[in-house]
């Protein structure tokens, strides 16, 4: 969750506040800046950042990086 968490907070330094929601392996973004994300991606439930890793050596993997910029330019 390492690189999870530093996105996250790269994200805060630049005043976007994301809020997530996971149902494994999926991890949606679940508000941006308070505004709940209604667009889907990737999955049926929400818009989907990336998967958590199956085996336990594995890293997280983001979906495509500039749909997800793309979103977060859209509600801020």
């Amino acid at each position: 969750m390492d690189k999870l968490s530093v996105f996250v907070e790269r994200l805060k330094w630049v005043g976007v506040d994301i809020k997530l929601v996971a149902n494994y392996p999926w991890v949606y973004i679940d508000e941006i800046n308070g505004k709940r994300v209604t667009e889907t991606y990737q999955g049926n439930h929400g818009f989907t950042l990336g998967f958590e890793p199956i085996k336990p050596d594995g890293e997280f993997t983001f979906t495509e990086l500039s749909d997800i910029f793309k979103l977060i330019r859209k509600y801020t």
